[in-house]
């Protein structure tokens, strides 16, 4: 990229760390320091805000950068992330928000320690729910790393490094200063800025085609190399059995990982009552379901305009079609409209990596300091010591998710957001569903519902092609692949709810009747909810 480039879209990075920055230290200064204040920013929050917030917490750099890169490379079989991501919300509507933010406080494991011995189910959940936040925060480190290369021209490793530690470092100051409260407004402003330039560059591409999408689809076809292949189901997932579960198994976990998401629950509770939290995922549904046919715009469009043999070779994931369909669209490289609108999509770009990983990272740090600590200490915690804690966990889950998106920085954003679906549809949400559904769930199956789903989730994609054994995985040089699918959904999912039954059925002691009964009502009427 040009200087010119370079030069404006860092001055936009600036302005935006600029103002996120002192949103923080503005909330900071209005802060009480209390738990409720630290974790669920008071409960302030309207409807329409917190709908915003999930929006923004939800549509990640693997929903701005990787899907439309997926779409671009591989066409009908990219509009899975696409379909899958806005599906989910559906589980969630109707199964989920409502309830979870009758039972619960702050974290998933208050739905589940409601009516269980909390000490084990806090430290399961807790341990299930960090596991899945770092996942997902890899994700989002991996973006930041892929846009900052493009910027500079793709070359310089050692920027792209020192992207992922400054990213790292940003989200840690917004948590640990500012809390849920900040983290709101962060993902906020996010959200608009995003919708914006979604909106603009899915217009300018309509706009080149006469609003024939028809023409469109044609055109990426043509320039995809694939020919009529490209619109039609199987150029990543057809060619054999394996690739076919694979697709399986990826529809699987993003349907139902959503629901499992430790910072979307979490948003939950940042509503003064559950009549609130439904109406803000009415409205986070109607941003995400319109952001989400935009991408489908801009794959396709990135395709058609841009190459997919150009976007390969940008970043063979695909994680610069967006910024690159930009730079065409605004006129070219040497063009002032294409070096402003390049910058503004990276800027936009930049921005969604630093909102989505403030709130999972405050997400993450709740559940250390809020069921880990505060289970391993319940005679000593107090409120104060406990949101010190989280701090302080912040930190090192920053350290972690440094580590992991320096490892990870050539996969596809997309697809490793998928693994951390993955990952929480098999352990958070069969306890989640059989914590607020069965009568006779016990304390043995929700540990084992936990880790049954969270241990195989794991252990499947360390054994996964995503690993080792072929040229794009993390470790090419060596080969233990003993697990052909890339997504461990279609297994472990079933294996999370197959463990909470059977821990269950085995368990010594009795389902208690009478706290279940209490969970009841209050999940469905809100009575006695914090």
């Amino acid at each position: 990229m040009t200087g010119d480039h370079q030069t404006l879209a860092l001055l936009l990075f600036g302005v935006f760390v600029a103002v996120t920055l002192a949103i923080t230290t503005w909330v900071s200064r209005n802060r009480h320091g209390s738990a409720e204040e630290f974790y669920a920013g008071g409960r302030l929050f309207s409807p329409m805000e917190n709908g915003f917030a999930i929006a923004g917490d939800y549509m990640s750099a693997a929903s701005f950068l990787g899907i439309s890169g997926l779409i671009a490379l591989f066409g009908y079989d990219g509009l899975l992330y696409s379909v899958g991501f806005l599906v989910a919300w559906l589980v969630v509507l109707f199964l989920v928000a409502e309830l979870v933010r009758n039972c619960g406080r702050f974290t998933l494991a208050d739905v589940v320690a409601a009516r269980m011995r909390e000490r084990p189910v806090r430290i399961a959940a807790g341990t299930s729910s960090v596991t899945v936040s770092v996942l997902y925060l890899v994700a989002q480190m991996v973006g930041a790393g892929s846009l900052v290369a493009l910027l500079l021209g793709g070359t310089s490793g050692a920027a792209q490094a020192w992207t992922v530690i400054g990213v790292g470092a940003l989200m840690v100051i917004y948590v640990s200063m500012g809390g849920m409260r900040a983290t709101t407004w962060i993902q906020i402003v996010k959200a608009v800025l995003l919708m914006c330039g979604a909106i603009a560059l899915t217009v300018l591409v309509l706009v080149r085609f006469h609003g024939d999408f028809d023409q469109l689809l044609r055109t990426a076809a043509d320039r995809s190399g694939h020919g009529s292949q490209f619109l039609a189901p199987g150029l990543k997932y057809g060619g054999d059995w394996t690739s076919r579960l694979d697709f399986i198994s990826l529809g699987l976990a993003l349907v139902l990982g959503t629901a499992g998401l430790p910072h979307i629950l979490s948003r939950f509770y940042t509503v003064p009552t559950a009549r609130a939290a439904r109406r803000s995922v009415v409205w986070s549904i109607g941003l995400i379901g319109s952001f989400y046919l935009m991408t489908i715009v801009l794959g396709f469009g990135a395709a058609a305009i841009v190459g997919s043999d150009a976007v390969r070779g940008s970043n063979a994931a695909g994680n610069t079609a967006v910024p690159l369909l930009a730079l065409d669209l605004g006129g070219g490289a040497d063009s002032t409209g294409g070096t402003v609108l390049f910058a503004i999509v990276a800027a936009i770009a930049f921005a969604t990596i630093l909102a989505v990983v403030a709130g999972i990272t405050l997400a993450s740090s709740a559940s250390v300091a809020h069921d880990l600590y505060a289970s391993l200490r319940r005679k000593h915690a107090k409120p104060r010591s406990e949101v010190a804690v989280a701090r302080l966990a912040a930190a090192g889950i920053g350290v972690v998710a440094i580590a992991l998106g320096l490892l990870a920085r050539d996969l596809n954003v997309a697809f490793l957001v998928g693994l951390a679906f993955a990952v929480a549809a098999s352990a958070n949400l069969p306890v989640l569903l059989f914590s607020l559904f069965w009568r006779n769930f016990t304390t043995r199956g929700a540990v084992w519902s936990v880790y049954g789903g969270l241990l195989p989730s794991l252990v499947l994609v360390m054994l996964s092609p995503v690993v080792s054994g072929g040229p794009n995985s993390l470790f090419p040089g060596v080969d233990f692949q003993y697990f052909p699918l890339e997504n461990p959904g279609l297994v472990s999912i079933p294996l999370g709810f197959l463990a909470g039954w059977l821990g269950t059925v085995t368990s010594p002691e009795p389902a208690d009747e009478a706290k279940h009964a209490e969970t009841e009502v209050r999940s469905l009427t809100g009575a006695g909810a914090a």
